[in-house]
């Protein structure tokens, strides 16, 4: 059922944010010759775009499923006011991981039965979760920012130190290409990704065929937690304190990678590699008005022609379906 009727549509998803990239670096390239097209940019960029790109494809599973999550920004900062806590306590950094990524994930969960099980519109029950959210890592960190070692987080999106160069990318930005791999497989060649696509495309007719709707919603937002909590993981090592009122508008950055990537806010469709290269566009776009010295409101512009051209070509696909 859904196996056909999705593949050839997550094909022509990412062509469109893929010949943009292309297209937008060509640009830049060509207009900052001298420092834009170098390998330490390319570098910095894949660093700079990790975070907005895992929380994109835990958005896709929830925006394929017909849903949305606005409490993203609050649950990465809670992430990392969890880790500087307990790297405070005295627990190693992996525990600290773990249990900053226990924390979003418990924050998908409750999103998760809100939606799945007690039938909260997802733009309702993530608005409140955003707020609550946002309020709870303010109280946990009394309003301040939390000073912590890192134990070595501090690594996972720094430059390489020397002799390491072969690994040619920060070992957070390799965990973070192998989780979305690892989700683009589940999407596409798995019955749970059919079912995500399928509760997307006509939920009564996905509960017809006997899929528990509610079981599927549970999972993709709990999922999309643990993606969340990695994201979280990226940025405290990027900033090295926890901090409640980091990422602020965090949600909004990547709901417009998976719109520009061609993830339909109807439902239905969407692809990772496509919300992927929609958070690496905003950032070649950040990146290279910077190089060529244009100012923070021309970026702004840029995106949001983006998004209103990706969610147009968006209108004219359902269009041409109907």
């Amino acid at each position: 059922m859904s196996k056909g009727l999705s593949l050839p549509k997550l094909r022509a998803a990412w062509i469109g944010p893929l010949l943009a990239v292309a297209l937008l670096f060509g640009l830049f390239a060509i207009l900052a010759h001298e420092t834009f097209p170098t390998t330490n940019t390319i570098v910095t960029m894949l660093r700079q775009t990790t975070v907005v790109g895992i929380a994109a494809v835990g958005m896709t599973m929830i925006i394929v499923l017909g849903g949305i999550d606005l409490s993203v920004g609050s649950a990465v900062a809670l992430t990392t006011v969890a880790i500087a806590l307990m790297l405070r306590g005295g627990h190693g950094a992996f525990v600290s991981a773990l249990a900053g990524i226990a924390a979003a994930t418990l924050c998908g969960a409750i999103n998760g039965a809100l939606v799945g099980y007690m039938k909260f519109v997802p733009f309702i029950a993530t608005l409140g979760t955003m707020s609550l959210l946002r309020g709870l890592c303010k109280g946990m960190a009394s309003e301040q920012k939390i000073d912590a070692e890192p134990h070595g987080l501090e690594t996972l999106l720094a430059p390489l130190p020397d002799g390491r160069e072969w690994m040619l990318l920060p070992t957070g930005v390799w965990i973070t290409v192998i989780l979305a791999i690892a989700v683009a497989l589940l999407l596409r060649t798995t019955q749970a990704g059919r079912y995500v696509f399928a509760v997307g495309s006509s939920e009564p007719a996905a509960r017809l065929c006997g899929i528990n709707v509610p079981r599927v919603k549970f999972g993709v937002f709990a999922l999309a937690g643990i993606l969340v909590g990695w994201a979280g993981v990226l940025e405290f090592s990027r900033l090295t304190v926890g901090d409640p009122t980091d990422s602020v508008g965090l949600e909004l950055d990547v709901i417009a990678a998976v719109v520009i990537g061609g993830g339909s806010l109807s439902g239905g469709e969407g692809s990772v590699l496509g919300s992927v290269l929609g958070a690496l566009l905003m950032t070649i776009i950040k990146t290279g008005c910077t190089h060529v010295g244009l100012p923070n409101w021309v970026q702004e512009i840029l995106t949001g022609i983006i998004i209103v051209v990706a969610v147009g070509l968006d209108r004219i696909r359902h269009r041409q379906g109907d």
